[in-house]
């Protein structure tokens, strides 16, 4: 499974038992910034495609012994919104064949994020909300009984955000305060037009979340088994953002537990995690690791296809 984010090109090769368990062989990640810009221009950057292909080609590199069944890759928000993302997927179909890489649509991204994030849960059957902060949109998924109830997809992500708003170093309070009064009225709109469930559980994914576990443990290197599980709660969350966004981006850089590839980005993810559990009530949010790729790795194992 390859995953073409906006902040970030992923992978993850996995088995999946016949239990519906996903065992991990190996998963990588890189920022590779392919939606910068693409919210101003409309456009993918020469660049960040050709630091996605550079990702994508050690990828095949690490897939091809492994000799796995099926080869999955898809594309989300930054290919969705961008004027030549269709180009760019082609150009890695002929770079990269038999790899035939697929833009997913939201309600899609949120399903495989839900899928992944709450499968094999012990409290799978409670009302559970699943954020996913990416580069260019943010999902949130609600269900209960491990039935998706709600689901939308923000147009609003830390890439997205941060281009849009945070033009200082270290961003202004003034900028802060309209990064959050924008993704507040977003999701206002979204939840009072469709009101989800309350949701009993929280669980975040992605950068924002497993970063500020990450910052919280004092990680270095990064592990992903003390990452995974771990809980926020709304009060460490805040103390991580004032500690954030009052320093210029060279301490952020050398800050242990946070990847320096998020440093120019991570104030607006925190901005975006706390209006979202500020908007469903949540006082504490569990990070994972399993998000859409082992969502989508437990849909392809259900329902076989040739590789590629």
């Amino acid at each position: 499974m390859i995953d073409l984010g906006t902040n970030s090109t992923r992978l993850m090769v996995a088995d999946v038992s016949a239990e519906g368990e996903v065992i991990e062989l190996a998963r990588e990640t890189r920022v590779t910034r392919l939606g910068r810009g693409v919210d101003l221009t409309g456009k993918l950057s020469d660049e960040g495609i050709e630091t996605v292909c550079a990702a994508v080609a050690d990828y095949i590199a690490t897939i091809h012994p492994l000799v796995p069944d099926h080869v999955v890759a898809i594309a989300t928000s930054a290919v969705r919104d961008a004027s030549n993302g269709e180009a760019f997927l082609a150009e890695l179909r002929e770079r990269f064949s038999p790899l035939s890489p697929q833009v997913i649509d939201g309600e899609t991204e949120a399903r495989l994020t839900f899928a992944g994030a709450t499968a094999g849960r012990p409290d799978r059957d409670a009302c559970i909300l699943v954020a996913d902060i990416g580069g260019g949109s943010t999902e949130l998924v609600a269900g209960c009984d491990g039935e998706v109830e709600f689901w939308t997809s923000l147009q609003a992500g830390v890439v997205r955000q941060t281009e849009r708003h945070l033009s200082h170093d270290p961003p202004q309070p003034g900028e802060l305060e309209e990064l959050a009064d924008e993704v507040r009225a977003t999701i206002v709109d979204e939840i009072s037009a469709n009101p989800p469930p309350h949701p009993d559980v929280g669980i975040a994914v992605a950068g924002t979340p497993t970063s500020l576990a990450a910052i919280e443990l004092g990680i270095v290197p990064y592990d992903s088994t003390l990452v995974h599980g771990h809980k926020l709660t709304m009060t460490s969350i805040q103390r991580a953002l004032s500690k954030l966004a009052s320093v210029p981006m060279a301490e952020r850089f050398r800050l242990p537990g946070l990847q320096p590839e998020r440093a120019p980005t991570i104030v607006a993810g925190v901005v975006i995690l706390v209006q979202v559990m500020r908007a469903f009530g949540l006082e504490e949010i569990v990070v994972s690791e399993h998000d859409i790729l082992h969502g989508a790795a437990l849909e392809r194992a259900a329902n076989p296809a040739p590789a590629g």
